[in-house]
């Protein structure tokens, strides 16, 4: 699990994640690590969406969380997150985080930041399916 894996890095204060078919300008990130490094809350930066009821019943109903093609959030964040959620209904991964935020954090606890699109780039695909297997490599 993400959320696991990353608690290993007891050394590193902010976390960034990005999909793989998305840029982000450098200096905005290097802007916002020194604004948030050392930030005394929770941080969870990204374009926050709500999850919708009848998608998520139980645990990931309404939670709030990031569209997953940019997040950047504090070691303070991975300290309360609910590794051990459970949910019922789709793994899609962004919501999943959101409910582990909102779960483990509490949402009233923690630093909601929009993310500036104007230094994020981010492939559009108009409703298509994003083909790709990492384990396939033609001249192999």
């Amino acid at each position: 699990c993400f959320a696991q894996a990353i608690k290993q890095f007891e050394d590193k204060e902010l976390f960034i994640k990005l999909d793989d078919d998305a840029l982000v300008d450098i200096d905005y990130v290097i802007g916002l690590i020194k604004k948030y490094q050392g930030y005394h809350k929770p941080v969870y930066i990204s374009d926050h969406l709500r999850t919708k009821t009848r998608d998520y019943p139980d645990a990931l109903n309404g939670v709030r969380y990031g569209n997953g093609k940019f997040y950047m959030f504090n070691r303070k964040l991975v300290q309360c997150l609910d590794i051990d959620i459970k949910y019922r209904g789709s793994r899609f991964e962004d919501a999943v985080f959101g409910g582990m935020v909102s779960n483990g954090c509490g949402e009233n606890n923690v630093e909601y930041v929009k993310e500036d699109d104007r230094w994020i780039w981010h492939k559009e695909y108009a409703n298509e399916n994003k083909q790709i297997d990492l384990s396939f490599i033609k001249n192999h």
